[in-house]
């Protein structure tokens, strides 16, 4: 399988396309990847250096990737923080012509804004942009509850207002949604859930709540969910596997005490996910 996968990069840590290329690679699957800004690290230190790349920089590092003739090896497109509203253009652009190469080729769009704690995180022009233009050209979205909420202009909070505001998201265009945080008030205790939804059916997964603050972890939940989908064609097989993984990777960087996610010394859980959750289908 062969991803071109738009985002960030940081040389410190690991968020973005420096958090989804080496779980998408220790599953066997090529990666080609764009960056949209090279930062030294995240945003969530609240100083960095580095560039901002600019739409037509990207552009130009796609159109020279299309130049030798291979985007109708692309299988998926997955794109994730945009860093400047223009690079949506860029991104659709990227999608279009890789989906004329390869109609069979998907596109995911983890739609990166903010959650519920922090509030929006972006450039404010970006969220609209995300919703107006970019989430109805995507075949699957991986936003958090906050993010979903956003999208379809609901609070979803229960079991029922978040598979409604999913339903309201596919009628936007894609046909999977993944849920990567449900916070549903009679879940029990210490536990946090994701979901997946698709017209066919809805399915749960429920983990221990780790109390620590993981930046990156949803640009690798998008990764894996979005090669487990390709591979098994079974959203709730997807769920499964990207649910095992992320959770040992999360327990992993807790257990060591560092802030950067754990990606290389994790690497076992992406390529044997230990399958430890039971997934449960609520619709």
């Amino acid at each position: 399988m062969k991803i071109l996968s738009i985002q960030s990069s940081v040389a410190y840590g690991h968020v973005g396309n420096s958090a989804a290329v080496f779980p998408l690679q220790r599953l066997g699957h090529e990666v080609w990847p764009v960056f949209t800004v090279h930062f030294s690290n995240h945003t969530g230190y609240g100083a960095w250096r580095g560039p901002l790349l600019s739409p037509d920089d990207v552009r130009e590092v796609i159109t020279g990737i299309e130049e030798r003739g291979v985007l109708g090896q692309v299988d998926a497109v997955l794109s994730g923080y945009q860093g400047g509203a223009g690079i949506a253009d860029v991104i659709l652009d990227a999608v279009a012509r890789v989906k004329a190469a390869n109609p069979a080729a998907t596109y995911t769009c983890d739609p990166v804004m903010g959650n519920a704690k922090s509030g929006c995180f972006v450039d404010l022009a970006i969220p609209p942009v995300i919703r107006e233009r970019v989430v109805p050209k995507a075949d699957v979205i991986t936003p958090n509850q906050f993010e979903l909420g956003f999208l379809t202009g609901t609070e979803p909070d229960d079991l029922g207002s978040t598979l409604d505001a999913a339903d309201a998201a596919m009628a936007m265009g894609p046909s999977t949604v993944l849920v990567t945080s449900v916070e549903r008030p009679d879940r029990p205790a210490d536990t946090l859930e994701m979901m997946a939804v698709t017209a066919e059916g809805a399915w749960l997964a429920q983990t221990p709540y780790l109390p620590f603050k993981a930046n990156g972890s949803g640009d690798v939940t998008a990764a894996l969910f979005t090669a487990h989908l390709h591979e098994t064609g079974s959203p709730a097989d997807a769920l499964a596997r990207t649910t095992s993984s992320v959770f040992d990777l999360l327990q992993n960087t807790l257990d060591s005490g560092e802030r950067e996610l754990r990606l290389i010394e994790s690497q076992h859980t992406f390529a044997e996910p230990r399958m430890q959750f039971e997934v449960t289908q609520v619709r």
